[in-house]
């Protein structure tokens, strides 16, 4: 279950909702070839047209369909808790685009699916296999840049142990989530390896309320300050 940003508020008119929760919802290198034999060569041979293509092919031949990536895990209340994000390179078997409010199909070949679990129970899987995951388009998509949600496993993640996840845009380095205690917490931004999408998340203790929300860079500087999360 979520309490989520605006911004998601569109993406959920078009997304199957969850029954228990509302959404706010490689490299490459190429080998040179040696010179004729028998003849010394400082600058090796390049490597036939035909052999480049049939490595370019096999290269994306042998590129995992799905990539899973933990954002953030650890011990909160007493219960174990995980983010990961986890993309599929092409729409996943029994997965339904989303249909938009004309008819037609949303937009997508690729799923990126956002996993997170309290206590070893994954939160919104009453939604079936494919809750809070929503449909981009290949490896940089960059609708889901900028969301930002507070999730957990009852009460659309108002109360209890909770998760706040962020999408951020590409110069956020990190999250520093202030409490009204004055705890703060801290969560890095991880990417998933061979895409542009990137999260971070960090736990909220049961009976605690957010002050603020902000967002810096690489560099300390303040990027986004937000006082909505109580």
């Amino acid at each position: 279950m979520a309490l989520s940003s605006a911004r998601k508020a569109a993406m959920a008119a078009v997304a199957v909702a969850a029954l228990g929760g509302v959404s706010f919802f490689g490299a490459s290198a190429s080998e040179a070839a040696p010179g004729p034999a028998g003849h010394a060569s400082s600058t090796p041979a390049p490597a036939p047209a035909s052999t480049v293509v049939e490595r370019s092919v096999s290269a994306r031949r042998q590129a995992p369909q799905v990539v899973t990536r933990v954002i953030g895990k650890g011990r909160v209340d007493g219960h174990r808790w995980s983010v990961a994000l986890e993309f599929h390179r092409t729409l996943p078997k029994g997965y339904t685009l989303p249909t938009l409010p004309d008819g037609a199909s949303a937009p997508g070949t690729s799923l990126l699916c956002q996993r997170m679990y309290i206590g070893g129970v994954r939160v919104d899987h009453q939604g079936g296999p494919w809750s809070d995951c929503q449909p981009v388009t290949g490896t940089n998509d960059p609708a889901p840049a900028g969301e930002m949600g507070l999730w957990g496993l009852h009460d659309k993640g108002l109360d209890g142990t909770r998760l706040m996840v962020a999408n951020p845009e590409p110069d956020v380095a990190y999250g520093l989530i202030t409490l009204t205690n004055g705890h703060q917490i801290k969560a890095e931004t991880v990417t998933v390896p061979g895409t542009t999408y990137r999260a971070w998340a960090a736990p909220i203790p049961d009976g605690r309320t957010i002050a603020a929300v902000d967002q810096y860079d690489s560099r300390h500087h303040q990027l986004t300050h937000d006082t909505n999360w109580h």
